[in-house]
């Protein structure tokens, strides 16, 4: 992978003027082509008439016997002011009859061409431009009349042509880099004011960028980034929360495990000694189950990385598989634990884990609040939407007041007479938001006891 990347002036600099530089050397070059090409016509028809002028002065393609090998010709016939000129006189064959100079014979593929040919040559180190002129002879054959100039005044209209060209598209080519600068330096200015924002912030600042200064191209990757930030800030917070809520919750529990310790350790008495030990392998217990449930609950925060590894799960296995391992919990109470499945298969997309850890603590909660020969019920079903999962007892039930309050940490009702640390119906609705649940809580059958409901969306098969 390259890292070599330009910064995005230069690389618009570069997209830009590259281009620009292609199609002023094309443009140049073509219109160079096509300047010299109509510029050669003039030229080129006052060489075939002073050819003609001369084939004129010499009887050539007359009734004559013999041409006139000896003609006065004007001065500037055979020399221009510019360029030299000069003309030959020859049979088909090559047999030179006269001239001031011999020239070259035009080039084999037009040698069959009856009308004047136009042809470029080099004499020496002399380019010269020829026209060769077909003339019958009386003695039977042609007779070749070519007259060539030197390409000085062409060359000169060239570069004339060339200057006229280039130099005003540098010059326009020169003022658009600079308007163009100027342009990215004003474009990317906002860029540089959020670049600025950014930089000076200090690590703790996870507030949103604000998108409303920004050019309309970039608020996407803004967007982008708060929604970023969003998911760190709660990243953070749940950090933050876990960290409070385990200082708060287990400084009492253990400082209660040092006090039964300092107690055993100074008690004599077998007896008392006893009972301190029980009380610390009980509150070993409550910590124990304290420390799983934060843990818990900070596994199912808000920002972790649940969403990214979901998996098709069969709602009826899971909550079977569940409802097993709290058999014995229910036997201690004499509790008549049920499991109703759905005759159907009722798939779920989630985490196998994170649902496992929800039905545990429905179940723990039931149990915990249901009394000796109570029954409770987990059953699944189906509905248009998607799975559904529920859990019923026959307990004391929630008053309508503290229904929307037990979902809350470590929210306990008063005179619940059952130990806890209210966390388990708080991991509960983590879970369930996490997968997109929603959860309903009302009375059970009859108007006793306790429903949660728990409503999954619809699973789309793969």
């Amino acid at each position: 992978m390259n890292d070599d990347i330009h910064s995005l002036r230069t690389h618009l600099m570069n997209w830009l003027f590259t281009p620009l530089f292609v199609l002023w050397i094309f443009s140049t070059a073509s219109g160079y082509m096509a300047t010299i090409n109509f510029a050669n016509k003039p030229y080129d028809l006052a060489l075939l008439e002073r050819a003609q002028a001369l084939a004129e002065q010499m009887a050539l393609g007359r009734a004559e016997e013999h041409f006139k090998a000896r003609v006065a010709l004007p001065e500037n016939t055979i020399a221009g002011v510019k360029d030299r000129v000069y003309y030959s006189v020859s049979t088909e064959k090559g047999q030179f009859l006269a001239g001031n100079n011999r020239l070259p014979r035009p080039p084999a593929f037009l040698a069959d061409k009856k009308e004047p040919i136009f042809s470029d040559v080099q004499r020496k180190e002399e380019k010269l431009r020829m026209v060769t002129l077909h003339f019958p002879y009386s003695g039977g054959g042609e007779i070749l009349l070519q007259m060539a100039e030197t390409t000085g005044k062409r060359q000169d209209l060239a570069r004339g042509i060339l200057g006229n060209i280039v130099i005003p598209q540098i010059m326009l080519i020169l003022m658009a880099a600079g308007a163009v600068w100027y342009a990215l330096k004003r474009g990317l200015a906002p860029l540089e004011r959020l670049r600025q924002g950014v930089e000076q912030r200090s690590r703790d600042d996870l507030s949103l960028i604000a998108e409303s200064k920004a050019p309309e191209e970039v608020r996407p990757l803004i967007r982008a980034v708060n929604d970023l930030l969003q998911r760190l800030k709660q990243v953070v917070d749940s950090q933050k929360r876990f960290v409070a809520d385990a200082a708060h919750q287990l400084r009492t529990p253990f400082a209660g495990l040092k006090t039964q310790a300092e107690l055993a350790l100074r008690d004599s008495d077998p007896e008392r000694k006893q009972h301190a030990l029980e009380q610390i392998l009980t509150g070993a217990e409550r910590c124990n189950r304290l420390v799983n449930q934060l843990l818990a609950l900070a596994r199912n925060e808000p920002g972790t990385s649940i969403g990214n590894a979901r998996e098709s799960i069969e709602l009826n296995r899971l909550a079977q598989e569940s409802a097993m391992l709290w058999v014995p919990e229910a036997l201690a109470k004499h509790i008549d634990l049920g499991f109703e499945s759905h005759p159907q298969a009722v798939v779920v997309r989630g985490d196998s884990a994170g649902l496992t850890e929800m039905i545990n603590n429905l179940l723990d909660n039931a149990i915990r609040y249901t009394p000796e020969g109570g029954a409770i019920t987990l059953s699944i079903g189906h509905e248009a939407g998607g799975g559904i999962l529920r859990v019923e007892d026959n307990g004391p039930g929630i008053a309508p007041e503290h229904r929307s309050q037990v979902f809350e940490r470590f929210y306990r009702i008063l005179g619940s007479c059952q130990k806890g640390s209210g966390l388990g119906l708080a991991i509960v609705r983590e879970i369930a938001n996490l997968h997109g649940a929603s959860i309903e809580l009302c009375e059970g059958t009859g108007g006793t006891g306790t429903l949660i409901t728990v409503r999954f969306p619809h699973h789309h098969a793969a």
